[in-house]
This record gives structure tokens, C-alpha cells and sequence, in this order.
């Protein structure tokens, strides 16, 4: 494996006790207000909460009705945060989302209007149906936290968030994501169907006018989400981790020399330093989850398939052999010892 050498990080102040059990506090408020409407869906609660703390971007994808929207509006609104929904469609347009400038002819002035991006909470829904020029214009927000309308920048809110939605079935009319947009989500969640207990309990709560969103109320603030993201950042990480979060992203970049010839051969191309940065942002958030100071390797691998599974690039040979992300994520991840 490469060897890793770790710059002088700056001293943080440790984590307090109290500092851990305030933030399980919080995530705990926010996750009953969740389960209160959502049916289900936990591992997707998890990808929000993390995303949310480690300042990250969540791809969701599932054939429709699973909840997607509903869980984004219902996050939102738990946190008292501002909300846009954008609906991609193949006109959409750039301006329609960052915003444009007005002329007014009663001034001979133009206006700068502001567009749904410069909200908390953003959700782009069936973000793949919206053109490759569109689907760019979303890059300098999601990266560089601004956007440039008639060569002035401004600045989004803090806190902001960016939940896209896909469908993988219904491709008709659809634009494949650039990779390069692809790597700025910090996590792809992909949604499965709910259980015939769980789907029993949609049916109850429909029937007795209980599944309703948004929460009626927030419970926590976005003063709350700027703490959770502060303690997030001062979890600890110890040099065996980072080590082993390298030595797994180089084994998706040069897998001939890790990986069985029958596996490695579908593997056209790694992560980027991208997916390294991801791992070590959402392990410290799941830690706190947990309600620990530090990050445990186990931290690393249950995040595997959300943190790798849209930064590795299969070759056509895979999919012809139905050969999934998630299967070749595993045998990455099999191949380096857990420290």
C-alpha cells in the first residue's frame, strides 16, 4: 500500500461531553420529526443527517414515490430551514435556477432577481432530465458555495444543502450526469422498496389523515445545524484511519494490483482525492451520530456504498455481466485490512 504523509494539522479544542450529547440532542429531535412522517427508510435518514453535518450534497436515487421529496421537504422543515424545489425539465434554464438580471424601463436599471438556488435546502428534482448546461450551472454552487449573475457574485446561505433526485428507470428524455458533477455528492443514496409492514403503515396513516408534510413545527434550528457541523469538524481521526480511507481509494485507482483479474478488469476508473475527502467529512458526522469524539474504521465501511458507488466509473463489460457498484465497492474494500 502508498505510504501517507499527514501535514501538521492546527489544535483543535477536544470534544466535550456535553458538546456530544447537546448534538445527540439535536440529531434525535430531528429524527422524530422525521419517523413521525417517513415511513421507513432509515438508511436514507442517515444520508441526510450526515450530509447535513459534513457540509456535503446527497444524489438520491429510486424509482418514483419512495419518498424522496417528502423526506427532503420534512428535513427542511425540522430545521426551520428555507426550501426550493426545482423541477428539472429539458427546457430549464440556467437563469431559471441562479437567478438573472431585470430591466426596468421605468428607471433604465437592471436588477439582479435572485433564483430558487439561493435558499438552505435545495432539491433538484429528476436532476438528470435537465440539459448538460443547466445541470452545470448548479457546479460553482454546489463547490464553491456562490453564484455569478451579470458578473457580480453572491454569496448562499449558510447553511446550504443540495438533495437531487434521479430516476434510473424511466431514462427517456434524461441527460447521463458528468462525472464531474457526479463527484461533487458527497453520498448517492439509492432507495429500495418499503417492507409489507411498512407499506401496511403508509396505508394506515393515509386512512386516518396522519401522513402529511412538512412537520407542523421546527425542531431545531440553523443555528443547530452550523453547531452540528462545528462539532462534526473537531472529531477526532487517527492517522491508522486516514491511512486506511487513502490505501482504499488507491486500490479503486490501480486495481490490476489489488483486486482478482475477474473483478478488476471492471473497473475502468477510480476516485478521485474527492472520495478520500468524502470518507473522512462522513465518517466524522457518523460518528457523532454515534456519539463519539473519534472515528472507528467501522465508521469507513458502513459509508462504503454512499461515498463510492457514483465515484467509480464500470466498463461496458460490467454492464453486460449485470455487475453492480456496490459489488465491485465490496471486493475494493475487501482487499485492504482493516486496521
Amino acid at each position: 500500500m502508498i505510504p501517507l504523509t499527514t501535514p501538521t494539522l492546527g489544535s483543535l479544542p477536544t470534544l466535550t461531553r456535553g458538546e456530544l450529547d447537546e448534538a445527540a440532542r439535536v440529531t434525535g429531535d430531528i429524527e422524530r420529526a422525521f419517523t413521525a412522517t417517513v415511513v421507513g427508510q432509515r438508511g436514507l435518514l442517515r444520508s441526510l443527517l450526515v450530509t447535513m453535518m459534513a457540509r456535503g450534497h446527497l444524489l438520491m436515487e429510486s424509482v418514483p414515490g419512495l419518498a424522496k421529496t417528502l423526506s427532503a421537504q420534512v428535513l427542511a422543515s425540522s430545521v426551520d430551514a428555507r426550501f426550493s424545489r426545482i423541477q428539472c425539465t429539458p427546457d430549464l434554464l440556467p437563469a431559471d435556477i441562479i437567478g438573472t438580471q431585470v430591466y426596468d424601463p421605468a428607471t433604465a436599471t437592471f436588477s439582479t432577481q435572485l433564483g430558487p438556488v439561493h435558499a438552505n435546502f435545495v432539491l433538484l428534482d429528476e436532476i438528470n432530465r435537465s440539459s448538460a448546461k443547466t445541470q452545470s450551472a448548479m457546479l460553482e454552487a454546489m463547490q464553491e458555495r456562490q453564484t455569478t449573475i451579470g458578473g457580480r457574485t453572491h454569496r448562499l446561505p449558510r447553511p446550504f444543502l443540495v438533495l437531487a433526485t434521479q430516476n434510473p428507470i424511466d431514462e427517456e428524455g434524461t441527460y447521463v450526469l458528468p462525472q464531474a458533477q457526479m463527484d461533487r455528492f458527497l453520498l448517492k443514496e439509492v432507495l429500495d422498496y418499503p417492507s409489507p409492514e411498512e407499506e401496511s403503515l403508509v396505508l394506515s396513516r393515509i386512512a386516518d389523515g396522519t401522513l402529511q408534510a412538512p412537520a407542523s413545527a421546527p425542531v431545531a434550528t440553523l443555528a443547530d445545524v452550523e453547531f452540528l457541523q462545528g462539532v462534526a469538524d473537531r472529531v477526532h481521526v487517527a492517522e491508522s484511519v486516514r491511512r486506511y480511507i487513502v490505501e482504499i481509494v488507491n486500490v479503486t485507482r490501480h486495481p490490476d494490483q489489488f483486486l482478482p483479474t475477474d473483478t478488476a478488469r471492471y473497473l475502468e476508473h477510480g476516485a478521485s482525492p474527492r472520495g478520500a475527502i468524502a470518507f473522512l467529512q462522513a465518517a466524522r458526522a457518523l460518528a457523532v451520530l454515534a456519539g463519539r469524539g473519534h472515528v472507528l474504521p467501522e465508521d469507513v465501511v458502513a459509508l462504503r456504498h454512499s461515498v463510492l458507488r457514483h465515484r467509480i466509473l464500470l466498463t461496458f463489460e460490467a454492464a453486460a455481466a449485470r455487475v453492480r457498484p456496490d459489488d465491485v465497492v465490496d471486493a475494493v474494500f475487501a482487499a485492504v485490512p482493516t486496521p
